[in-house]
């Protein structure tokens, strides 16, 4: 403790040369500034990260059960009658979903046919993302329904209510193109408006997913009796995590079973990765910003040499007058990080509250108007972990060398 108490003396004792403190001033400033740098830039990334999570609901299972290998599996299979009878699980419902093509008199569009049993809109939020005055049945009798993203129906050319039915391809399973009668190479259905469009403000199924009953899908793809995945809504207090390794652990190797951010593994994993990217560049700002303080401790060890003297002829050993100054460094540096991080939490703060960073010249062009923010516990631990690992690397060696020198 006799080094952190000099170090401290020191930092905090008037100086005898002002410009030393002024130095140590730009020094603490410098990285508290990058410390600021990265809780806020850290925070934005988060911001996007659970506002991205927050869409979740409206159309992702909250578990998906699926096969490895992607293939089709029977929807009657005994390893899938665990899930029905699982106590922690709400709502079941099988899917069936590929690719086909929507065709109008002016336009053909690739979409995604999702076929979906009647429960489906129990499992997930999506009555609330339906637009239009419709009944969200999605079949009657003979008759079949298809409910359109809302920027397929755009690209379409349709209104929420179509009048036409919408022709639905297929290719028919292991049967290549004719090139004289190219379309008895397709399975052919027709699907009536409900009145109704979805929008999820993802692109990923606004723009490319027909929602229709499980029966049409099954008929379309020529896959009676199959799903190509089963949808899980657990009960309220069920613990997700604890459910989803149950459910993996009976229904065995060959079935996969996966949460919502595992559903959109790709764009998290590049989320993360940009998160990555600039956490290293804003490290390599905060080490440059921490080579000051060697300036600053460089000063001050020749203003103390008297009072080194005086300390080794106490008993003071060489190293306990390096740690004093490398202390002070660490000290320097962990005010400044305290600093940045309050100064960085009280801009999100503000950003959050009154969102003075828009995201465009005017509002409405973005799922958001400014930009989001999250403070994480988790990251400020990190980036203050961070600030002391890095002002230690910056001063340790020079510390060492200058202390040498000094030694008569």
């Amino acid at each position: 403790m006799f080094p952190l108490y000099i170090a401290k003396r020191y930092l905090f004792a008037r100086r005898s040369h002002h410009t030393i403190g002024i130095i140590s001033a730009i020094s603490m400033a410098g990285v508290a500034l990058a410390t600021m740098a990265m809780v806020v830039t850290l925070s934005v990334f988060n911001g996007f990260r659970d506002m991205v999570a927050s869409f979740f609901t409206a159309f992702d299972a909250q578990l998906l059960v699926s096969r490895v290998d992607g293939r089709p599996m029977p929807a009657d299979a005994a390893e899938l009658q665990v899930l029905a009878a699982d106590p922690d699980i709400e709502v079941v419902t099988h899917v069936m979903e590929d690719q086909a093509l929507i065709v109008t008199p002016t336009r053909q569009v690739v979409c995604i046919v999702k076929g979906v049993e009647d429960n489906f809109l129990d499992q997930g939020d999506l009555r609330s993302c339906l637009f239009g005055d419709g009944d969200p049945t999605l079949h009657a009798a003979e008759l079949e329904y298809g409910i359109l993203g809302i920027r397929l129906a755009s690209l379409l050319g349709l209104s929420i209510d179509f009048e036409a039915p919408l022709a639905i391809y297929a290719p028919r399973k292991g049967e290549s193109v004719s090139l004289t009668n190219p379309m008895s190479s397709f399975n052919t259905d027709e699907l009536l408006s409900p009145g109704l469009v979805f929008g999820v403000n993802q692109n990923k199924y606004d723009s490319h997913y027909v929602l229709t009953s499980i029966g049409f899908a099954r008929r379309l793809f020529e896959a009676q009796g199959m799903s190509t995945a089963v949808e899980l809504r657990l009960q309220p207090n069920a613990n997700e995590g604890s459910v989803q390794r149950r459910i993996a652990s009976r229904l065995g190797s060959d079935y996969t079973v996966q949460n919502r951010y595992e559903q959109q593994e790709d764009t998290f994993r590049i989320m993360r990765v940009e998160k990555l990217i600039a956490y290293i560049f804003l490290t390599m700002i905060l080490l440059v910003a921490s080579f000051n303080i060697i300036g600053s401790l460089s000063m001050l060890m020749l203003d103390k040499r008297a009072d080194t003297q005086t300390l080794r002829s106490l008993g003071a050993t060489d190293n306990q007058i390096s740690s004093i100054f490398l202390l002070e460094g660490w000290l320097i540096s962990a005010l400044g990080a305290l600093v940045g991080i309050a100064l960085g939490i009280a801009l999100c703060l503000i950003q959050e509250r009154y969102g003075i960073v828009s995201m465009g010249p005017s509002a409405g062009m973005f799922v958001v108007d400014a930009y989001p923010v999250s403070v994480h516990a988790s990251d400020i631990v990190i980036v203050f972990a961070t600030v002391l690992v890095v002002s230690l690397i910056a001063v340790w060696l020079p510390v060492r060398r200058l202390a040498a020198r000094l030694t008569p």
